[in-house]
C-alpha cells in the first residue's frame, strides 16, 4: 500500500500536523504553569497516545516523569465496548504524585472514566487529563478534562497514533476514515 492508497482511505483531513504541533505547544505552556512547583508523572495510554505523549513531552520545559499504561475497550471494532482491561500496568508507584493522563482521544468517555477512578484509588495526589481530541457528541460519561486540544465531530478518525485495526497510526495528520474501509 502506498501513500496514495492511504489517502484514498480518508474522506478528509481534519487536523494537520502543523495544527497538532501548535496546539501541543499551547497546552504545554498551560501545563508548565500549572505544574511549576512539582514534577508531574505523565501517564501515556498505549498505543494511541504514543505520538501525542512523545511530542507533548518534548514540548514541555519543566521536569517530568513518564510511564505507560495499556488499556483496551475497543478490540478491532470502531466503538468502545465499555469493558476495560489493563493490558500493561504502570511501573511507577503513583501514591502522593501529581498524575497527568495523556490521551489521544476521548470518545465515549467510558474508558477514561474507569482509568481516572483507577488511578485516583491508588493514592495519587491529583489526577488530571490531557487529550488531543474529544468527540463531545459521542460522550456517554462526563469526564473532567483539564486540557483539550480539539473538539471534533463524531466521525471515525485515524492518524497521529489513532488506528483502525492497527493501521494508520503513522499518519502525521488526523483524518476521517472512509466507511468503505471498516464496513
Amino acid at each position: 500500500m502506498d501513500v496514495e492508497d492511504i489517502r484514498a482511505d480518508l474522506t478528509e483531513v481534519l487536523i494537520t500536523e502543523e495544527e497538532i504541533h501548535a496546539k501541543l505547544a499551547e497546552l504545554a505552556r498551560r501545563v508548565e504553569a500549572d505544574y511549576a512547583e512539582t514534577t508531574p508523572l505523565l501517564v501515556g495510554v498505549l498505543k494511541g497516545a504514543v505520538m501525542v505523549m512523545a511530542d507533548f513531552a518534548r514540548e514541555l520545559q519543566i521536569h517530568i516523569d513518564m510511564d505507560w499504561m495499556a488499556v483496551s475497550s475497543y478490540g478491532a471494532g470502531t466503538e468502545s465496548s465499555g469493558v476495560v482491561r489493563i493490558l500493561k500496568d504502570l511501573d511507577t508507584d503513583i501514591a502522593g504524585r501529581d498524575v497527568l493522563i495523556v490521551e489521544d482521544i476521548i470518545d465515549s468517555g467510558l474508558t477514561l472514566s474507569w482509568l481516572l477512578q483507577n488511578l485516583q484509588s491508588r493514592g495519587a495526589k491529583s489526577v488530571k487529563i490531557l487529550a488531543l481530541l474529544r468527540k463531545p457528541e459521542s460522550i456517554k460519561v462526563e469526564v473532567d478534562v483539564e486540557y483539550v486540544g480539539f473538539d471534533i465531530p463524531p466521525a471515525f478518525v485515524v492518524g497521529y497514533g489513532l488506528d483502525f485495526a492497527e493501521r494508520y497510526r503513522n499518519l502525521r495528520a488526523v483524518g476521517v476514515l472512509a466507511p468503505h474501509v471498516y464496513e
